[in-house]
C-alpha cells in the first residue's frame, strides 16, 4: 500500500507494508540514516523522532500510524547544526560513543517546544525513555539547559 509522509518538510510516498516500523522506512527507504536502531522494543530511544512534535518511538510506529503527522528527524532538527542543543551538545561535549544522540536530541527538542525552561525534575521526565551507555546523563541535563538559557551556561 502506498503512504505519503511527511518527513522533515519533504513529502514521500512509500509503497511499503502497512507494519512495516518508521525507523525502516525512514533508513532504508528514505535513506535517513541520522535515526538509530537501538533495541526494537521501544526501550532505550535510539530511534526517536517526532510526530507532530512529540517524541515518539521509530522502531515501534508502524507505517500505517503516522497518517497525516509530520515527522521530523534528526537530519530535520537542524540542517547546518545550528539548533540551540546542537551547539550546548558540542560546547559541554555531551557525546561520547555518539550512538544515542539522534535519539537525545530529538526527546530533548520536543520537550523545549513543550517547556521552555525546564526544571531537573521535568528534564529527568522526559529523557527517561533515553539510554546513554557512556553515562552522560549529567551533561545532557546541562546541555538541555544551556539551550533553554539561551546558549548560556547555567
Amino acid at each position: 500500500m502506498a503512504y505519503t509522509l511527511v518527513v522533515n518538510g519533504q513529502t514521500h510516498t512509500v509503497d511499503m507494508p502497512a507494519q512495516m516500523p518508521l525507523l525502516w522506512v525512514l533508513r532504508d527507504v528514505l535513506k535517513m540514516k541520522g535515526t538509530k536502531f537501538g533495541c526494537g522494543i521501544g526501550q532505550c530511544g535510539a530511534c526517536t523522532v517526532q510526530l507532530d512534535g512529540v517524541a515518539s518511538r521509530a522502531c515501534q510506529t508502524p507505517l500505517s500510524m503516522v497518517g497525516t503527522r509530520k515527522v521530523t528527524t534528526i537530519e530535520g532538527l537542524s540542517p547546518d547544526g545550528s539548533h540551540p542543543l546542537q551547539k550546548a551538545w558540542l560546547e559541554l561535549d555531551v557525546p561520547q560513543c555518539g550512538y544515542c544522540q539522534a535519539g537525545q536530541l530529538m526527546s530533548a527538542s520536543a520537550l523545549l517546544a513543550r517547556v521552555p525552561n525546564p526544571s531537573d525534575a521535568e528534564i529527568d521526565n522526559a529523557m527517561n525513555g533515553n539510554v546513554c551507555r557512556c553515562g552522560t546523563y549529567t551533561r545532557i541535563k546541562q546541555a538541555i539547559h544551556q539551550a533553554a538559557n539561551g546558549g548560556r551556561r547555567s
